[in-house]
Parts: structure tokens; sequence; C-alpha cells
């Protein structure tokens, strides 16, 4: 069953300025990562530093072997920009509603 994941994440504002590449560059192994089908990066309209990812993938299988992989061998640089911890999510999709 197909799982959507949103990770809230708050830049610290001395980053500001790298944020931008720094996330691009984790989602890229992201979006390569097994079973990742796309992600969405959504901005704050009145927080700028806010930003929440919306990744989306085949299964929570596909979602929790990412997970272990940044937490073991995929680690990155995305903690070096952040104000606190990401917050994580994890959705399935309604039916019959």
């Amino acid at each position: 069953m197909p799982v959507t994941a949103t990770l809230e994440l708050a830049i610290r504002p001395e980053s500001a300025d790298v944020a931008t590449a720094v996330i691009h560059e984790v989602l890229e192994a992201t979006r390569a990562f097994p079973g990742n089908q796309g992600i969405e990066v959504l901005v704050d309209t009145e927080n700028p530093l806010r930003i929440v990812l919306l990744e989306r993938w085949e299964s929570l299988e596909a979602d929790a072997a990412y997970r272990a992989w940044r937490a073991g061998d995929g680690t990155s640089n995305l903690g070096s920009i952040l104000a606190g911890p990401p917050v994580l999510g994890l959705f399935t999709t309604a039916s019959g509603v």
C-alpha cells in the first residue's frame, strides 16, 4: 500500500542562504532511492524557514528501508541547517471518504 511521508523542517536563520542547496542535494539521493515515487517541497508562505517535504513511497517497507539507510550509510548534512529535529508523519490514503 502506498504511503505519504511528511517531514517538517525548521531552518536555522543563519543557514537560510545555503538551505536550498543542501535540501536539493539531500533530495537527489531520496528521489533515487528504490520505492520513492516523488517529492514535493512546500515552503510556508508566512515563514520561509519552515519547509515541509511531501514524500510518496510505494509502501511502508520502502519508506522504512529509506529511513534506515538515512540513519546509517546514507547520512547527510541536512542536520547542519536545522533549528531542531525534523518532524516525521506517515499517512495512507483513506478509502470511502
